[in-house]
C-alpha cells in the first residue's frame, strides 16, 4: 500500500449507534470509513470500497456477520480481507462459529476503545504484509515463468 493511501475500513452493523460509536474510536487512525447496515450491503460495499478492515456485527439482517465472513474468506479476490467480529454474543459457541467463518480476530461488546484500536492497527499492519507477501510471491512467479 502506498504511504499516500489510506487504509479503507467497512463498518457493519444494523444499529446506527454502534456504527457511529466505532466510527468515532477510529477517528485518530488515518483510515477511511463507509458503514453496511446489513449483511447484502456489507457484501456490495466489500466489492465497491475494497475495504481492507471489516469491523462485522454477527447479528445483522439479511446475511448474518458468520455469512459474510464466509463469503468473503471464501472468494480468492477477498480472502486477504481482514475481519474482525465485534458482537454481543460471546459464548463459546459463538466464538468458534466466527473461527469456522474464517475471522481474523473476534471482539465482545460492549466495545473498549483502547482495545479496539490497537486490534485495528494490529490487522491492519498484518493486512500490509500480507499484501507485500502477495506481491513478493507474484513477482517471483513472474521471474520463474519469464525463464
Amino acid at each position: 500500500m502506498e504511504s499516500s493511501e489510506k487504509h479503507r475500513v467497512l463498518i457493519a452493523d444494523d444499529v446506527s449507534a454502534n456504527s457511529e460509536l466505532l466510527e468515532a474510536y477510529l477517528s485518530n487512525l488515518e483510515c477511511d470509513t463507509e458503514i453496511a447496515v446489513d449483511g447484502n450491503e456489507a457484501m456490495e460495499k466489500v466489492a465497491s470500497f475494497k475495504p481492507d478492515l471489516i469491523l462485522l456485527d454477527v447479528m445483522m439482517p439479511k446475511l448474518s456477520g458468520f455469512e459474510v465472513c464466509k463469503k468473503i474468506k471464501s472468494d480468492p479476490a477477498t480472502a486477504n480481507t481482514m475481519v474482525l467480529m465485534v458482537t454481543a454474543l460471546n459464548e463459546l459457541g459463538d466464538i468458534e462459529r466466527a473461527v469456522d467463518a474464517g475471522t481474523n480476530d473476534f471482539l465482545s461488546k460492549p466495545v473498549n476503545r483502547v482495545e479496539l484500536v490497537k486490534r485495528v492497527e494490529n490487522l491492519l499492519k498484518l493486512k500490509g504484509v500480507t499484501d507485500e507477501n502477495e506481491r513478493l510471491r507474484q513477482y517471483i512467479q513472474q521471474m520463474e515463468d519469464d525463464r
